[in-house]
């Protein structure tokens, strides 16, 4: 793959931009209603304390293989190829797409829906001026982001410090505004005070964790535009550390406004809901503002990191070859186009369904849990065997395996947590996405499959057939 040139390439600060402008979006804005509704308190503390723990294992693996592998590019997708093959690679780099469409969408729904609150006609932002205007601002980026790719990171990087000025607004007037009774009587949320009880409120906060902190490995996806190696790993850390902090503030504090059962009952952005009960109904006017300024943020980022990934692995010849065209700016147009295509059926299909934004999240999550499992068993596999660093010549020390293994266990056990339905639900996804596979080994005049992957294949036709079974007789829904 040609490296960029040195005008394209991206110092620390803009890497890092990328990441907290990947994480930083619709998710935040939502958290006091997804966890209001899930827990009180102390599971909101325990589930941020293991999202916390085992992303930060993620981010260091994400720092490792950086410095480790600095020949590998475009790292989510890559090291799934290089450590396991290229069918594990194609399904990394298609669940990182698909869930990049899938929160694109979920961003467009959740402005108009914020819309909704001052204008009906959004309503929940499944109506059909809602896709009618999403569909209008899906193709103004479009032409934004043909213009160039630096130009567009470029303003990822002014839009990333704008929405944070909302989020910041909103810890301190909220601080301002905290009841500590308010927090300690819902302290342990709803149902008994047993183990059994707070590891179940626990589970049912672990996707909505996974979302928020989806885009963490950007400054990984745009590693071949980095200035210096060690900035991935920078950004990534970096990234991490800000955007947590900004979670567990947002989270904790609106126990000090409202009850649990009132944060659960929250329309969202539900962010609006708490500052309006903490300052009157401007808050809401504010909130809703700075969603829609840092819901367009996200969407810029995560469309270029899923341009990218497509391809990044079209250039390593697991994706069909048009998707590497690149245009006369040099951004990849084919990957860019099919993107956006699918975005907007998927905004149109938002329409004959009741909960677009929460199936959206869900799917979201679920369909990223393939590549972040992948990122980790390589690093697990890598740190094993102690291969030396290629840029300091030391060996991988113990450290490295433990973070690695965490990891693994992590997105072992978000996978489990994700449960049946979601999963079947992918499964409809990386399914039929296979075709891309196919025409990808057509064209290399190889074979499809070899033996596991024919397996892996197997399965996830039977899934995808059980899901449309139980569909069809109404014990699965969308």
């Amino acid at each position: 793959m040609s490296s960029p040139s040195p005008q394209t390439k991206f110092s620390a600060w803009t890497l890092m931009g990328i990441v907290v402008g990947s994480m930083v979006g619709a998710g935040i804005f939502s958290l006091p209603q997804a966890f209001g509704s899930a827990t009180g308190p102390l599971g909101a503390v325990i589930a941020w304390t293991i999202a916390g723990v085992g992303m930060l294992m993620v981010a260091f693996v994400f720092q490792t293989l950086s410095e480790r592998r600095p020949d590998l590019d475009a790292g989510i997708y890559a090291y799934a190829k290089e450590g396991f093959g290229d069918y594990a690679g194609f399904l990394s780099a298609f669940g990182y797409w698909s869930a990049a469409l899938l929160g694109n969408v979920s961003y467009f729904v959740l402005i108009k829906s914020t819309l909704g609150l001052f204008f009906p006609i959004f309503g929940d932002g499944n109506t059909v001026v809602a896709v009618m205007t999403s569909s209008c601002l899906l193709w103004g980026m479009h032409w934004l982001i043909l213009r160039g790719i630096r130009q567009a990171a470029a303003l990822n990087a002014v839009v990333t410090a704008a929405k944070l000025i909302p989020i910041v607004v909103f810890i301190v007037l909220v601080l301002l505004a905290f009841k500590w009774e308010a927090f300690s009587s819902g302290f342990w949320g709803s149902g008994d005070r047993t183990f059994t009880a707070i590891a179940d409120q626990v589970r049912r906060t672990m996707l909505i964790t996974v979302f928020v902190f989806v885009g963490i490995e950007g400054a990984s996806v745009y590693s071949r535009y980095a200035k210096r190696r060690s900035d991935v790993g920078i950004a990534t850390v970096g990234g991490f550390f800000i955007v947590l902090g900004l979670m567990l503030a947002v989270t904790l504090l609106s126990y000090g406004i409202l009850s649990p059962f009132e944060l659960g009952r929250l329309r969202n952005p539900s962010m609006a809901g708490v500052l309006a009960a903490a300052v009157g109904p401007w808050g809401a006017v504010f909130v809703s503002l700075g969603l829609i300024i840092s819901v367009a943020g996200a969407y810029l980022a995560w469309v270029l990191l899923a341009a990218e990934i497509l391809y990044s692995a079209s250039k390593y010849e697991t994706m069909p070859r048009f998707l590497s065209r690149e245009n006369s700016r040099g951004v990849p147009a084919n990957a860019l186009w099919l993107t956006n295509i699918l975005v907007q059926l998927f905004l149109i299909v938002t329409l004959f369904t009741q909960y677009a934004f929460t199936l959206a999240v869900a799917m979201t999550s679920s369909m990223i849990l393939i590549p972040y499992f992948f990122v980790a068993a390589f690093g697990v596999k890598l740190s094993w065997r102690a291969t030396p660093f290629r840029e300091t010549g030391r060996t991988s020390g113990r450290s490295e395996f433990v973070q690695s293994l965490l990891a693994l266990i992590y997105t072992s056990g978000l996978i489990y947590a994700a449960g049946a339905k979601h999963l079947l639900l992918a499964s409809l996804l990386y399914c039929p996405g296979t075709v891309l596979f196919y025409l990808a080994r057509r064209e290399q005049g190889k074979g499809t499959f070899n033996s596991w992957e024919r397996a892996a294949f197997a399965i996830l036709f039977l899934s995808a057939a059980a899901a449309i079974f139980e569909i069809a007789n109404g014990r699965l829904s969308i």
